[in-house]
């Protein structure tokens, strides 16, 4: 009798729950094999590398460790490990169908290996871990639900430099897929969190320092780039996803998942003149 596929994917999760290098290793291995085609994903480097940060800054750490990592973290990374597994097997041949809509734009992706195809596939599971677990993201410290709101809106920017370029980058939109492809380095100053944020957690209770710290690239897509979009960019990503929460976590120009929209020293300072020069290069209407 064929094994379920989504079965089989919550065991192997269950297996490497509180064992933060073996999620790394079945991230890695779901991306290089399928039996019985054998059949190699492109994109690994991209799947895994933002993993590899969270393991270095500890948010992947059993909950009885010394140093207990993040129940938000760990969520959101085995929503996405189970959802990858779930797809391979089901493409393996495993009984079932897929469980949820990312499972479903996972297999899609497997079938039909693209840029777009692979942040549709990504995003999905990530933007349900961020509307499933908003519960455990409150019970996170001040800095950390911030940048929470970072990670979101740069993940769901990169996706849309590939799936939606003029929405995106305007004028500028023809440039706009090479700049997202997930196979480039490129892509990795819109998740440059590790250039913002130390190897640890938690972190402390003032934003400041982590922003004053930043390289001035990553500030001025943010402020430069993607804030003047975040309305268009938000309402975008949650058409596209078919998930119409997502829109809900833009209040005003404030990003809001799991922040006060009242708080909005660090969101609506003024940009420096490198991000107002972006403005003008690239206006969003």
């Amino acid at each position: 009798m064929a094994s379920s596929a989504a079965g089989r994917a919550e065991e192997s999760v269950a297996r490497v729950r509180d064992d933060p290098q073996g999620r790394l290793a079945l991230m890695r291995g779901l991306y290089e094999s399928s039996a019985p085609e054998n059949q190699h994903l492109p994109y690994r480097r991209a799947a895994v590398a933002f993993m590899r940060w969270q393991l270095r800054r500890g948010v992947l750490e059993p909950l009885t460790s010394s140093h207990p990592g993040s129940p938000w973290w760990r969520a959101l990374n085995e929503g996405l490990i189970r959802d990858t597994a779930e797809a391979r097997f089901l493409v393996a041949g495993d009984s079932g169908v897929p469980s949820s809509p990312a499972v479903e734009a996972i297999v899609e992706f497997i079938d039909r290996p693209t840029a777009a195809g692979w942040y549709r596939a990504h995003n999905s599971s990530i933007a349900h871990g961020y509307l499933a677990h908003r519960t455990l993201a409150e019970e996170e410290g001040r800095v950390e639900r911030f940048f929470l709101n970072v990670v979101l809106l740069r993940v769901l920017y990169a996706h849309a430099l590939v799936r939606a370029p003029r929405t995106a980058l305007g004028w500028l939109g023809p440039v706009a897929p090479t700049l997202g492809d997930p196979r480039l380095g490129t892509t990795g100053i819109f998740l440059s969190m590790s250039r913002i944020l130390p190897d640890r957690y938690p972190l402390e209770e003032d934003v400041t320092p982590y922003l004053t710290g930043e390289r001035s690239l990553g500030r001025v897509l943010d402020k430069g780039i993607i804030q003047p979009r975040l309305r268009v960019l938000y309402d975008w990503a949650a058409d596209e996803l078919g998930l119409p929460g997502l829109a809900g976590l833009l209040v005003g120009d404030i990003p809001a998942y799991a922040w006060d929209p009242h708080d909005v020293e660090e969101w609506s300072s003024d940009p420096r003149w490198l991000a107002r020069m972006a403005r003008r290069v690239v206006p969003s209407g």
